[in-house]
């Protein structure tokens, strides 16, 4: 190549979808590109559907609709078809913002590689929204324990009539070596039988051998649908003490799984560092297990876990670590003496936490609770909060936590906190409330739980001045990214040139969803279940759920390996990442992200802020 084409060939293998072409394509690319530069206010229209494709070598441009509605703005490196677009949404034209260098592929060779090339193809065909959708999920093959429990489970389980006698069931049990059987009605599945059934309930009491093995099945037994992956299987058995579990789906028993399938899974995975916490006597022997966190970080990233699926199990090594920290305090000051439950708030009560995450966390009471055993309480929250301090989830810097006499009451009293909080959404009610509408129960009685979770959206639904407040707050941070697509970066400081991916992308994200699922009575609290919910009800088309969904993944996915790499380096796991650092394809993904959060801030504006009248 001359050095005129080289320049060319690699401006172009770093744009997308350019990147995916082999090297000798490219090349062929490269020798039909035409050059030219255009004067800010230049305008490509109707005149100019026949031209190619139109690749920003430098400059800016806007894409607008017959009404001149804005569509898009577009930076170096992005590109545009007029033929394309407007065969979907004629009268679409594209005008120059500031002085440009456009690279244009002509249309014939254009077309050539849609032919030849799907993903290519597929690129063109989709609008910044399904482009930023494959490039979310454009990542490692997961872990293992990640997989689907259809690629482990048994797909022929063992059944058996209800009518069918106890010896027989033992028999076709022994000569299959099968150690769990299913009793089935036709295709409904009534229970189960185990060796560990056989063996107790009827050996061990004496029982006629014929009797019906309905006497001694499990009725109604637990089940699991396929697309369930194996971590979270084995972690459901291992709370629950059990060893079999159908698989079922559409109501139809399609496979079982057993304990022993899921010992096939690598023991070196995170379901086995739960199962060992839950066997430590200490909080000194706890903080020696979160200690090899950040390492196992790195690892699992590694290995291809999704963002999504990441900050599932680090919440799940946390949750495993406050119950047993629970477990601790009450074998020191004894048995509650009323009905309670730990409550997680934040990241943590989304199942979205990341290491360095502090406490956000409460004590709802029953009503039962009387003046003397608030003792118990507070030396119960204590004990955790303290625990969990030392384990690396330091002491939240605004003070909600158990130990907090304000975070640590019956449920009337919450249910009067709310109130309060509803009437007069003052900035510190607005903020304390965002993060308590992220609630789950960690250990205790979930019944309370959901007593205060119904009590507040029945509020929320119907509140517009609260809603209107709430709506200021996910308003008041803006995504970093200037007119022309720029990123707005810190300007001094620690991290000057440098974004905050937590504060300025994942957090606005997450306070848009909540938003949209208070105004519409949603019980679900992971942003991810919220947005799926939030289709089911019509509250939201699945292309605006799908924008927020991959828009998070870009942006929990980059979070997650500049931690990684931030701890590889011998540094703590920061948010923060220097868009200088990151690779076009990547700064695109990130600009993509980023302009999806704005759009939906817009939307926010639009439908709830008028309750401030």
């Amino acid at each position: 190549m001359t050095p005129e084409l080289l320049a060319i060939h690699n401006f172009i293998r770093e744009c997308l979808p350019f990147d995916q072409l082999p090297n000798a394509v490219l090349e062929k690319v490269v020798s039909n590109i035409e050059i030219s530069y255009h004067s800010k206010g230049s305008q490509f229209g109707q005149q100019n559907l026949a031209d190619g494709l139109r690749i920003v070598r430098s400059g800016a441009a806007e894409l607008r609709d017959k009404n001149d509605l804005l569509l898009d703005r577009l930076a170096e490196g992005d590109s545009f078809n007029l033929m394309g677009l407007n065969a979907d949404q004629p009268g679409i034209k594209a005008s120059l913002i500031e002085d440009a260098l456009i690279y244009t592929l002509p249309e014939i060779p254009y077309q050539q590689l849609r032919t030849e090339y799907r993903a290519f193809d597929r690129f063109f065909s989709s609008q910044r929204s399904r482009r930023l959708r494959r490039a979310a999920r454009h990542e490692p093959v997961p872990n293992d324990m990640m997989r689907p429990l259809s690629d482990l489970m048994s797909s022929e389980p063992l059944t058996v009539e209800p009518t069918t006698s106890i010896q027989q069931t033992a028999i076709m049990m022994s000569e299959r070596r099968f150690s769990s059987i299913l009793v089935m009605v036709d295709d409904r599945l009534m229970g189960i039988v185990t060796d560990r059934d056989i063996r107790s309930r009827a050996v061990a009491k004496g029982l006629e051998l014929q009797q019906s093995v309905m006497s001694i099945m499990t009725s109604e037994p637990l089940t699991l649908p396929p697309s369930c992956s194996i971590f979270d299987a084995t972690l459901f058995m291992m709370q629950r003490s059990i060893h079999h579990i159908p698989i079922v789906e559409d109501e139809k028993v399609v496979g079982m799984i057993t304990a022993s399938d899921l010992m096939l899974a690598r023991k070196d995975d995170p379901v086995f560092l739960v199962q060992h916490i839950g066997r430590q006597s200490s909080t000194f022997e706890l903080k020696n297990i979160v200690s090899a966190m950040p390492d196992l970080l790195v690892q699992w990233v590694n290995a291809g876990i999704r963002s999504h699926q990441l900050s599932h199990v680090l919440t799940a090594l946390s949750d495993a670590i406050t119950i047993r920290l629970i477990e601790l305090a009450i074998d020191q000051i004894g048995p509650s003496p009323v009905p309670f439950c730990w409550l997680g708030f934040g990241s943590q009560g989304r199942k979205e936490q990341l290491l360095g995450a502090d406490q956000d966390n409460a004590l709802l009471i029953s009503d039962e609770v009387q003046p003397e055993h608030q003792h118990w309480f507070s030396q119960l929250a204590e004990y955790v909060c303290d625990g969990l301090n030392e384990c690396g989830y330091v002491y939240c810097p605004g003070d909600i936590m158990a130990t907090n006499d304000k975070w640590r009451q019956p449920l009337n009293t919450w249910l009067k906190t709310v109130d309060r909080w509803m009437r007069t959404p003052t900035d510190r009610a607005v903020m304390e409330v965002s993060i308590f509408f992220d609630i789950r129960t960690i250990y205790g009685d979930n019944e309370l739980t959901k007593q205060l979770q119904a009590h507040m959206l029945k509020h929320t639904k119907s509140n517009s001045i609260f809603l209107a407040a709430l709506a200021q707050n996910v308003l008041s941070v803006q995504p970093p990214m200037g007119i022309f697509r720029r990123f707005v970066v810190e300007q001094n400081g620690e991290h000057a040139h440098e974004l905050n991916l937590k504060k300025r992308g994942v957090i606005p994200i997450i306070d848009i969803v909540r938003i949209h699922a208070l105004a519409n009575g949603l019980f679900e609290v992971n942003t991810i279940d919220r947005l799926r919910a939030l289709v089911d009800c019509k509250a939201m088309t699945i292309v605006d759920s799908r924008n927020m969904q991959d828009a998070l993944q870009v942006l929990m996915q980059l979070r997650l390996t500049h931690q990684a790499q931030d701890i590889i380096k011998g540094q703590s796991p920061s948010n923060y990442v220097n868009p200088a650092s990151l690779s076009k394809i990547v700064a695109k993904q990130l600009k993509d992200a980023f302009g999806i959060v704005k759009d939906a801030q817009q939307g926010i504006k639009f439908k709830y802020r008028q309750g401030l009248g």
